[in-house]
């Protein structure tokens, strides 16, 4: 299959073109990315010279670059990444999130329309479902409920993608993932903030109680699941993809201090942001049905390979703190 990947410089993206070369998914593979301050082309050095392997740079706001892509490359499918994914990002600045979110997607859209483009995968969260009281779990039908700008702007772009199947007869299809960890993902997310400030001694900020449950999801398993949809999935259908492996983010940071042999205290306890969603919980009954996917990695032993590339590529962490991210850390963190 050939593929036109977007945002694939970012870290989800990123796996996805490793693996899909790694694995021959993909005779040809095109990445179009912007290279914001989360797109790192040093994800990519292991494949860059694969002649199967194309970088692009540009913006998916930019249809008529879209369709040029799409004509010269002829791709059997796009499978969209690109985005604004950070939701502290969102609450201090909202409009680029509708920008390259909404806007993003429906210029993407627009193209594979105008070439009959064969396939459309459309990358998506579980946070568009908000906070999920106990014992239930979200399936596909279950309401939308956004807290934040960030999830607003990702369900808007999944009604968005949809409705070019019902309306348009694209075939597409939107996939939501719970909260992913791995390596070469940018130290802003829970995880790898937790573990290069615990690596290196500093203050863990925990957000209010730091009883907010999030289902951890491998990022190698989310990519798995993606290609599985993309191939087996049905067009015209969201599929949940989560790793069925729910904790407190309290949790996750303690068993990130005892790995790396650092105390507790470390923990520093920040005023909450605002509209925090408590619990996320999905289940993926649908997708392991329809195309077989089940996760694969245990939560313990991914976190353990994720601390240990950490420590292994600390020039890479410094590398990626810019003073763009300084910036934003300290305007996030400060005062709360």
């Amino acid at each position: 299959m050939k593929l036109l990947v977007t945002g694939g410089a970012g870290f989800i993206g990123s796996a996805f073109v490793r693996l899909a070369l790694r694995e021959n998914w993909a005779s040809r593979l095109v990445n179009l990315d912007k290279l914001t301050y989360a797109g790192n082309l040093e994800n990519l050095t292991t494949i860059e010279a694969d002649p199967r392997y194309r970088f692009a740079q540009g913006d998916i706001c930019d249809t008529k670059l879209a369709v040029s892509l799409i004509e010269e490359e002829k791709p059997d499918a796009i499978v969209h990444f690109a985005a604004e994914s950070h939701v502290d990002r969102s609450i201090l600045g909202p409009a680029a999130f509708v920008e390259t979110n909404v806007r993003g997607t429906f210029s993407l859209l627009e193209a594979a329309r105008a070439t009959k483009l064969p396939r459309f995968l459309h990358v998506s969260t579980d946070e568009v479902y908000g906070s999920i009281d106990e014992p239930h779990d979200a399936d596909e039908e279950y309401p939308l409920k956004t807290a934040s700008p960030y999830s607003a702007s990702k369900a808007g772009s999944d009604l968005l993608a949809l409705s070019y199947f019902t309306t348009f007869k694209m075939a597409v299809t939107v996939t939501r993932a719970s909260n992913n960890y791995g390596p070469y993902q940018f130290p802003e997310k829970l995880i790898p903030l937790m573990i290069s400030n615990a690596l290196e001694g500093k203050p863990l900020p925990i957000y209010g109680d730091g009883l907010q449950v999030r289902d951890w999801l491998f990022v190698d398993d989310h990519c798995r699941a993606i290609w599985a949809a993309l191939t087996k999935g049905a067009p015209g259908q969201i599929y949940n993809v989560g790793g069925s492996r729910a904790l407190p983010n309290r949790t996750v940071v303690e068993k990130i201090l005892d790995a790396v042999g650092q105390p507790h205290t470390l923990m520093t306890t920040v005023a909450d942001r605002p509209g925090h969603d408590r619990r996320y919980a999905i289940t993926t009954e649908k997708l392991e049905k329809a195309t077989g996917w089940h996760a694969l990695m245990p939560f313990e032993q991914g976190l353990a390979l994720t601390i240990q590339w950490y420590k292994d590529n600390a020039p890479w962490i410094a590398r990626v703190r810019s003073g763009e991210y300084q910036h934003y850390y300290d305007k996030n963190y400060q005062g709360r």
